[in-house]
C-alpha cells in the first residue's frame, strides 16, 4: 500500500509541478513590468507588477495581433465571438477584455499590483493568448458602460501607453494533456496503479 502511495504522490508532483506559464514585459518610456499567466484549475491565473505611471486606473487587454513594432500595431481587442466590450468580471465581453489595473502611491515610487484568475482568457485553444498582445491603455476603462461612442469596442480607454507580446515563459508546452488533469484522469490513474501494484 505504502508503494502505491509514493508511486501516485510522484506523478501527481509531475503532473503539478510543471504548469505552463506565459509572460508579457511591458517597456516603455512611462511603464515597466512584468506579467505573468499560469495555468490553474480555474482558470489563467494573471499576475505581476508594473510601475512608473501616476494613481488612477489603466485599461488592460490582450489584443488580437503579437506585432508590438509599436503598439497600435497589436490591432484590436482580442474578440473572436464579435460581442461587445465590458469587464473581465461581465457576461458579456470580449476575451481580451481584462478590465483595468490601478497604480498606487507607494513610499518609492507608484506600482499597479496585478493578481486574478480569469476563466475565459487560455494559454491553448481558441482563447489563447499566446503571441499575441498585452496593452496598457492611458486612461481608465469605462467597462462598457460608460455611454462613449467607444464604450462597447475599447471601453475608451485612451491611447496605448505600454505592450508586450505574450510568450512562453516555463513549463511542459510539448504534452499535448492539459496541465491540470480531470477527476476522471486522476480516478483513472488510481485505477492503473492499483491493478498494476
Amino acid at each position: 500500500m505504502f508503494v502505491k502511495f509514493v508511486v501516485l504522490l510522484c506523478c501527481l508532483m509531475s503532473v503539478y509541478g510543471d504548469a505552463r506559464v506565459a509572460v508579457a514585459n511591458l517597456v516603455s518610456l512611462n511603464a515597466t513590468g512584468s506579467i505573468y499567466f499560469t495555468e490553474t484549475d480555474g482558470g489563467l491565473r494573471v499576475q505581476g507588477k508594473i510601475t512608473g505611471l501616476k494613481p488612477g486606473l489603466y485599461g488592460f487587454h490582450v489584443h488580437e495581433l503579437g506585432d508590438t513594432s509599436t503598439c497600435d500595431a497589436t490591432g484590436p481587442h482580442f474578440n473572436p465571438d464579435g460581442t461587445n466590450h465590458g469587464d473581465r468580471v461581465h457576461d458579456v465581453r470580449h476575451v481580451g477584455d481584462l478590465g483595468n489595473v490601478e497604480f498606487v502611491s507607494n513610499v518609492t515610487e507608484n506600482v499597479a499590483v496585478v493578481d486574478f484568475v480569469d476563466g475565459l482568457i487560455s494559454l491553448h485553444g481558441r482563447n489563447s493568448i499566446l503571441g499575441r498582445a498585452l496593452v496598457l491603455h492611458e486612461q481608465k476603462d469605462d467597462l462598457g458602460l460608460g455611454g462613449h461612442n467607444t464604450s462597447l469596442t475599447t471601453g475608451n480607454a485612451g491611447a496605448r501607453l505600454a505592450c508586450s507580446t505574450i510568450g512562453i515563459h516555463s513549463g511542459n508546452w510539448n504534452s499535448g494533456i492539459s496541465i491540470h488533469p480531470s477527476v476522471l484522469l486522476l480516478v483513472y490513474g488510481l485505477f492503473i496503479i492499483y491493478f498494476k501494484y
